[in-house]
């Protein structure tokens, strides 16, 4: 029998129950820093020692944290379902936690690449880049990261998953970041989507969608215990 294609769209509030800061909420790591001193191409072209030292903070403590129960949750509805994860975030808690399909929207932090050459790309394990670190190219290494102002390479393929799915469940994003916002759009108007957010009823979503005011962890388990998948 063909498994049911579940698609998860995660953000930032998924990786928040770990203990990772969002980007927008009070206590977010954007009241530490500009966005236009370290996320963005003009920031790496200014001034990129700060921008290292932004992402060698947030890969030191992405290292750290553990996936909680809803990243432990989505992965196990494998067993029952073809489940694809489609994330904002850069962290790989989702795979830690044994997701096997996982679409990054906006890089991975745990990754670098060379400037001189994208397809040059290597895992850091926590460990800090600096400048002087270079790939044998000679060029510097970066952030595998898409920053504000940069193309999202991986955004055709998520919207073609979602448009051939059953089931969207986007969880713990404000739907403020654009064009991965858009993706409640590529959904099909006779399947089915759920928004799992603490602020999902203040949210404008196509009809076919039904909100859950709530953490990510008691989101997903209502879906799962109350069998609306």
């Amino acid at each position: 029998m063909k498994k049911k294609k579940i698609v998860v769209f995660s953000g930032s509030g998924m990786s928040a129950e770990s203990g990772l800061k969002t980007f927008r909420d009070s206590g977010g790591l954007w009241e530490e820093y500009r966005i236009e001193e370290v996320a963005t191409p003009e920031a790496w072209a200014s001034n990129p020692s700060l921008v290292l030292e932004f992402y060698n903070k947030r890969r030191a403590q992405a290292h750290t944290a553990l996936p909680n129960s809803a990243h432990h949750a989505i992965a196990k509805l494998e067993i029952e379902y073809d489940v694809q994860v489609i994330t904002q975030n850069v962290d790989d808690l989702h795979e830690r936690a044994g997701s096997t399909r996982v679409l990054h929207l906006h890089g991975e932090l745990d990754k670098v690449r060379s400037i001189l050459n994208p397809s040059f790309i290597q895992k850091m394990n926590g460990k800090p880049i600096e400048l002087g670190d270079i790939c044998d190219q000679g060029g510097q290494l970066r952030p595998h990261i898409v920053w504000f102002g940069e193309e999202v390479p991986a955004m055709d393929e998520a919207i073609e998953i979602v448009n051939n799915s059953d089931v969207l469940i986007v969880i713990g994003t404000s739907l403020q970041v654009y064009p991965a916002a858009g993706l409640v759009y590529a959904l099909q108007e006779s399947c089915h989507g759920f928004y799992i957010d603490p602020n999902a009823r203040e949210a404008e979503l196509p009809s076919n969608f039904h909100s859950i005011s709530s953490t990510a962890s008691e989101g997903i388990q209502q879906i799962i215990q109350e069998k609306l998948l």
